[in-house]
């Protein structure tokens, strides 16, 4: 059989209209694509979910829960997503001296930095100076599955429980401060310990 070309995202579409209407959970998606890629090309699907999470970003895929994607064909946005220009990405990493706002890592540790957007491009979020922050790879993968809210929550809980077996009385009132803010707010409140 002489193998095709076919594209990723050409067969994460194909899935999806031949699905239509349906909560597709994801495992069910990625299966069938990366078995059907191999049989095609003979590759090896690289990365589906983020192929995904890409055809939702750009309206092509209606996000009904965490992990559940339904593609209805008439619903499609299509959206003008920002990214971030080659002169804005360099203005954000010498802002953050080309490390991780989260974590403080960065190439000279080792570690990949990336531009990230605070308020996401699906939501809105613009590509400029002011929407963008540095993060290792790390740290981005976790924020894009887990949101800036939440990633944040939970490293205040780490932190809290951290300064708890050191005995660093400041640090314990400092972290359960942010996190009663975190519930005043009802920010998160799914997040466990």
């Amino acid at each position: 059989m002489k193998k095709q070309k076919i594209s990723q995202k050409d067969l994460l579409i194909e899935f999806y209209k031949n699905n239509p209407n349906r909560d597709i959970y994801h495992p069910e998606a990625v299966d069938w694509c990366t078995k059907e890629f191999k049989k095609r090309t003979g590759g090896i699907f690289r990365d589906p979910d983020r192929g995904i999470r890409h055809l939702h970003q750009n309206g092509f895929l209606i996000k009904i829960a965490k992990g559940i994607y339904k593609y209805d064909p008439n619903n499609i946005e299509h959206r003008d997503l920002e990214d971030f220009d080659k002169k804005t990405k360099k203005e954000i990493f010498e802002r953050d001296n080309y490390r991780c706002v989260v974590c403080g890592r960065g190439p000279k540790e080792g570690m990949e930095i990336q531009a990230d957007h605070i308020k996401p491009k699906d939501k809105g979020g613009k590509a400029t100076l002011e929407n963008g922050q540095t993060l290792c790879s790390q740290h981005n993968f976790l924020k894009k599955n887990l949101g800036q809210t939440t990633l944040g929550k939970r490293y205040f809980i780490r932190l809290l429980k951290a300064s708890k077996k050191i005995d660093d009385k400041n640090l314990v009132s400092f972290c359960e401060e942010i996190l009663k803010l975190f519930d005043k707010y009802n920010i998160d409140t799914e997040t466990k310990d």
